[in-house]
């Protein structure tokens, strides 16, 4: 859902609002995003008794702990299932509840570690399995949930550190999880071929007990790192916190390649593509920006703009549907200043994806 009261806002304000920038390309015009229009709402029930209520129609989940990743629970955005990092629990729900639990990992969440993220088993209706992204007392690791069993390790040895685990993943395919890792708070090692840190991985070896080293992909990540696939052209783009600055990149056959950077590091904490756009939420300046989709007829990269400020508080992890709704996670009990139904899920449909669905 377009949530009303978005600033509108001119071109020289929208630069302004949305930080400072730096590109690849300097000749570049600016891209004219119209105001977002509300789409369309179903009659909702009257809402139950409870402080966790939110009066906001766009906000499907409330009162849970600091989130992690998050992925839309069904192909309307209705449902959404998300990861608790301070808990370790994995939550699904929608609108007026109630919570289930999917699944519970033991995790160390000190610093920014915890349940970091988590894939759902392709074949997850058959199977059950989940693969989570995970902080212990002694590294980051993916571990592989089954009903009734204790957790399973796939991957270990990731480095851990005061800061700079918070990592993703996705199912590319069946049987390859490509997992995004940060830099557990020394960028040297993410430079370091022999270091898991700061790297973007291939992982092919399923079953617990293999842990085989997975192949690097691409290296030199940063903290606070998030994947976020196109579901049309095929890119992939990542999203990370550098020590100078924040930035989105893509990924080709040749390494990383910038795509935009943020001096001014309002703390990109995800990203997710929709519609010909790649949006991005930040957690210091609150706000939700969007770029254009690089494509061969239209290379360059527009400034961001603003799509979503100031209106929930600090923002973290997010995720696109196919219909171009997003759904986002707040962060704060962590790094904001929380109402009484913090930490939320809020779905939204940003300005392209809106114009889309006239």
């Amino acid at each position: 859902m377009v949530l009303a009261g978005c600033a509108d806002f001119t071109e020289q304000d929208r630069a302004k609002d949305a930080g400072t920038f730096s590109a690849n390309n300097e000749s570049m015009a600016i891209r004219q995003t119209p105001p977002p229009r509300s789409a369309p709402t179903e009659t909702q029930p009257p809402p139950p008794p409870g402080p966790c209520v939110d009066p906001d129609p766009a906000v499907i989940a409330t009162c849970l702990a600091s989130t992690g990743g998050v992925r839309a629970g069904d192909d309307k955005g209705d449902v959404t299932t998300v990861a608790e990092r301070t808990t370790g629990r994995i939550v699904t729900t929608k609108r007026y509840g109630p919570q289930r639990v999917l699944g519970t990992v033991p995790v160390d969440s000190s610093g920014d570690g915890g349940l970091v993220d988590f894939a759902l088993s392709p074949t997850y209706a058959q199977d059950q399995l989940i693969y989570a992204l995970v902080t212990t007392p002694s590294d980051n690791r993916i571990v592989r949930l089954a009903p009734g069993d204790v957790p399973k390790p796939i991957l270990t040895g990731i480095p851990k550190g005061q800061t700079g685990n918070m990592g993703a993943m996705f199912f590319r395919t069946p049987r390859e999880l490509v997992v995004a890792t940060g830099d557990a708070g020394n960028p040297a090692s993410a430079g370091d071929p022999g270091s898991l840190a700061g790297k973007v991985l291939l992982v092919t070896a399923l079953g617990s007990g293999d842990n085989p080293r997975p192949r690097i992909l691409a290296s030199g990540l940063g903290s606070n790192v998030s994947l976020c696939p196109s579901p049309t052209s095929g890119s992939l783009y990542i999203a990370d916190q550098a020590p100078a600055e924040d930035r989105i990149q893509v990924l080709e056959r040749s390494g990383l390649k910038p795509l935009w950077t943020w001096p001014d590091k309002p703390q990109i904490a995800g990203c997710a593509v929709s519609a010909g756009s790649i949006f991005v939420s930040t957690t210091r300046t609150q706000q939700i920006l969007g770029i254009n989709e690089p494509t061969r007829q239209r290379p360059t990269i527009s400034p961001p703009t603003v799509a979503l400020e100031k209106r929930y508080g600090a923002l973290g992890r997010m995720t696109a549907l196919e219909n171009g709704l997003i759904q986002f996670a707040t962060v704060n009990r962590e790094s904001g200043k929380p109402v009484s139904t913090d930490d939320r899920v809020v779905k939204f449909f940003p300005p392209s994806a809106s114009e889309d669905r006239t």
